[in-house]
C-alpha cells in the first residue's frame, strides 16, 4: 500500500490536511492513514522530517505549505504544483509525474493551478527586485526554504515526490524585516515580531497585508486538503530522480 508523508513547516499549515488521530516519535498519522511531520523552517529540518516518515513507513514524500511568488502573474492564495524542484546548489529535482497529473485533475476543476519550476533558498527572498532576480536566473515561479531537501530525501529512499506550494507573498510584495527576523529560529516567535514592530512601526501596513494573503493562502491549502487526493497513484512513474544541474 503507498503511504504519503507529508512535512510541512509549521503546524498551521499540517492543520489544513485534519487532525492527527495518533502521535509518536514526531510522526503524526492522520485518519485517512497518511503520516505528516511537522519540521520548522529550513533545509535541514525539513530534510530531518523527511528522513523521520521514511522511517516510519512513509512510501511517498509531499513538500506542503506557503510560498512567496516569483512570477508576478501568481495572486496570494494560487496554488502551485511544480514540474521540478530547484535546490539551492542548482539540483533540479523532478517531481512523480502521473502523481502530479492525478492531483492538478482534482484541483483544477474548481480553481487555477500553477506549473513550473519550484525554487528552493536557504533565506527567505524579502525584496521585490531580489524576488525579479531570482525569477531571472532559475526560471522558477514560486520560492521556498524546504522542498529541495524533502525531495533529496526522496531521491536517496528512491521513492515519489511531490510539492504543493501556495502563494503567500506575492512577486510584488517585499516581506517585512520584522517577519523574517522572527523566523530566524525556524518559527514565528511572536515576540520577536513584536519587539521588531515596536521598532519600526512603519512596517505594520506591510505586515496587515501579508496577514491577509497569509489567510488566503490558508484557505486555498484547506480546500486542497479537503479533496482528500493528497495520496500517491498506484504505479507512480518518477521517484524523485536528481536530474541535472542549473548553471545560470
Amino acid at each position: 500500500m503507498n503511504v504519503a508523508g507529508v512535512v510541512a513547516a509549521l503546524d498551521r499549515e499540517a492543520r489544513t490536511l485534519g487532525v492527527a488521530v495518533h502521535r509518536k516519535a514526531g510522526v503524526q498519522i492522520l485518519a485517512d492513514g497518511t503520516l505528516q511531520a511537522v519540521s520548522g523552517m529550513g533545509c535541514a529540518a525539513a530534510g530531518l522530517a523527511a528522513r523521520r516518515l521514511i522511517d516510519a513507513g512513509a512510501t511517498a514524500l509531499v513538500s506542503w505549505g506557503m510560498a512567496g511568488g516569483l512570477d508576478p502573474e501568481l495572486e496570494a492564495g494560487s496554488i502551485c504544483l511544480p514540474r521540478e524542484v530547484v535546490a539551492p546548489d542548482g539540483m533540479r529535482f523532478a517531481v512523480s509525474s502521473s502523481w502530479r497529473d492525478a492531483l492538478m485533475a482534482a484541483i483544477a476543476s474548481s480553481r487555477p493551478v500553477a506549473s513550473g519550476a519550484l525554487l528552493t533558498c536557504m533565506y527567505p527572498i524579502a525584496g521585490v527586485a531580489a524576488k525579479a532576480a531570482a525569477r531571472r536566473e532559475t526560471g522558477a515561479v514560486a520560492v521556498d526554504m524546504e522542498s529541495s531537501a524533502i525531495a533529496e530525501v526522496a531521491a536517496a529512499s528512491h521513492v515519489p515526490f511531490m510539492a504543493l506550494r501556495v502563494i503567500v507573498d506575492t512577486a510584488l510584495d517585499a516581506i517585512p524585516a520584522a517577519v523574517t527576523a522572527a523566523g530566524e529560529s525556524g518559527q514565528v516567535r511572536i515576540g520577536r515580531l513584536l519587539l521588531g514592530l515596536a521598532r519600526s512601526p512603519a512596517q505594520i501596513v506591510p505586515l496587515v497585508r501579508l496577514a491577509r494573503r497569509y489567510h488566503l493562502a490558508i484557505r486555498s491549502l484547506r480546500a486542497v486538503g479537503r479533496l482528500g487526493r493528497l495520496g500517491p497513484p498506484a504505479m507512480p512513474d518518477a521517484r524523485g530522480v536528481r536530474r541535472s544541474e542549473y548553471r545560470g
